[in-house]
């Protein structure tokens, strides 16, 4: 009959912790202050450099594009007012797309659908949103954000 040289679990336990501690043992970090002189670490500033992205000009007060702005624009805008604000605030921007210029709507969070428009108010597609994030998959919009240029806010619901 064999003996067993093993151990029970919890007596394992007790052999690896009591020789894994130490005592008197002094933990220190980086943000600890030091007990004389400094730590040498320079403080590197924030960036100045402005994000640029943002149609909005300096101020933070949005400085509108109504060059030529079309009827059936104005309407819908005066549709978007009449409903609550959305989070994020909705907003229209003009942009010049496979030679025409084209406006494209912005409305609300998550899956909601963008629109672009062409100048007459007809719609062209949904270039982003829905479900995967990538619109409605209109081969008509495929390319809208690598090819658009002359971006022109034109309205951004303010409230």
């Amino acid at each position: 009959m064999r003996s067993s040289t093993f151990l029970s679990l919890p007596a394992v336990a007790v052999l690896l912790l009591g020789a894994a501690c130490q005592k008197n043992v002094v933990v220190t970090t980086p943000t600890d202050t030091p007990s004389a002189g400094t730590t040498g670490i320079i403080s590197t500033p924030a960036p100045v450099a402005k994000n640029t992205t943002t149609p909005v000009p300096d101020g933070g007060v949005a400085q509108y594009d109504t060059t030529a702005r079309p009827g059936w624009l104005e309407k819908r805008i005066q549709q978007i007012t009449a409903e609550p604000p959305q989070n994020p605030a909705a907003r229209i921007m003009r942009y010049r797309f496979e030679g025409q210029v084209v406006y494209y709507e912005t409305l609300g969070c998550c899956d909601q659908f963008t629109s672009l428009y062409d100048q007459n108010g007809k719609l062209i597609c949904h270039p982003e949103g829905g479900i995967t994030g990538k619109g409605d998959g209109n081969s008509a919009c495929r390319y809208f954000a690598k090819r658009r240029t002359e971006e022109r806010l034109v309205w951004q619901d303010s409230r």
